[in-house]
């Protein structure tokens, strides 16, 4: 029963830490599309965030700068992600996909350019990266059976900003249904025609909103270059941006339901790490590669629509013209 234990609490330690970038990403693709834009280019954010947060903590030996900096990063991406859907009213998934394009291409000449490491930053130690962090009592209550355990071993230990992105979804929940920010927000992407009416500018509001959106990848990213691995490598996003999207259908544009459909892929990713748990309890090999695309797989299947009928907001995807 210890042993079991053990072995479970090492899977979920590992979902924490893998759902945390799908987490800040699908939040961030709910921001954007609760007003009304739709965000294919998380996934190109997040791969520039990864890229100069782990560039300039390389080279400043700080990872908060390389935090900054990835942050900065997504957020000209979205300010460039805002100027082609709000004002200029482009296709909004063309400038997504534009944006995913621009990064891959972007990272790793950049990349090349500053380290000639073949795209890839050197390897970040010390106040380089994110380290764990053990939450209080960790140690004294570790001691107590089951509960202690599952305090010190499970959720003590992680970096700061697998905290921040649990933390960010009653935060998120609490600014979309209890603010009149949110209010105005979840209107812009219902009825944006009602909301200039009242007299609120809607291109304002949905820059605001592509702005928290840049603000949360530049996390998401970050964390994937100086948390969960020591450094950035080529295309390290690895689809992230589209999985976060499929969570976030999933979830029906809802943040507590974001929450549990991340955690189901950071699960599934956690498995394939740990597959030789699988024979070891339930007596039967399963391949790894296999457990490898089960996200992707799943991913495919929401897209599709076989998963319950996702409504997105009513206003999603079309640029408003203000009528005269």
């Amino acid at each position: 029963m210890t042993e079991m234990l053990s072995d479970l609490i090492t899977v979920l330690g590992s979902t924490m830490r893998l759902s945390t970038p799908l987490l800040l990403a699908c939040l961030a693709g709910l921001f954007s599309e609760r007003a009304g834009i739709f965000d294919i280019g998380l996934e190109g954010k997040m791969l520039s965030a990864a890229f100069f947060s782990a560039a300039l903590a390389a080279i400043t030996g700080s990872v908060w700068m390389g935090l900054a900096a990835g942050i900065a990063a997504a957020l000209l991406l979205s300010v460039i992600h805002g100027l082609a859907s709000v004002t200029f009213r482009g296709n909004q998934l063309i400038s997504g996909v534009a944006i995913n394009f621009l990064a891959a291409g972007m990272t790793v000449l950049v990349a090349q350019s500053w380290f000639k490491q073949g795209g890839r930053t050197p390897s970040l130690v010390g106040d380089g990266r994110f380290n764990g962090i053990d939450l209080p009592f960790a140690d004294a209550l570790g001691g107590i059976p089951i509960f202690g355990t599952i305090y010190r071993d499970l959720l003590s230990g992680h970096s700061i900003l697998v905290y921040v992105a649990f933390l960010m979804v009653p935060l998120t929940w609490w600014v979309l249904y209890r603010t009149r920010f949110g209010l105005r927000l979840r209107a812009v992407g219902e009825a944006p025609e009602a909301v200039d009416t009242a007299g609120i500018s809607v291109p304002m509001l949905r820059y605001a909103a592509i702005a928290i959106c840049g603000v949360l990848c530049g996390i998401a990213g970050a964390y994937l270059a100086t948390g969960l691995q020591a450094g950035f490598v080529k295309d390290m996003t690895a689809g992230r941006g589209y999985i976060a999207l499929a969570a976030l259908i999933f979830a029906k544009w809802r943040p507590w339901y974001a929450l549990l459909s991340c955690l189901l892929f950071g699960f599934l990713q956690a498995l394939a790490l740990r597959s030789d748990l699988i024979e070891k309890y339930f007596y039967f090999k399963v391949q790894i590669q296999l457990l490898d695309v089960l996200p992707y797989i799943l991913t495919v299947i929401i897209l599709a629509g076989f998963v319950g009928k996702a409504i997105p907001p009513r206003a999603g995807g079309e640029p408003y013209v203000k009528e005269r």
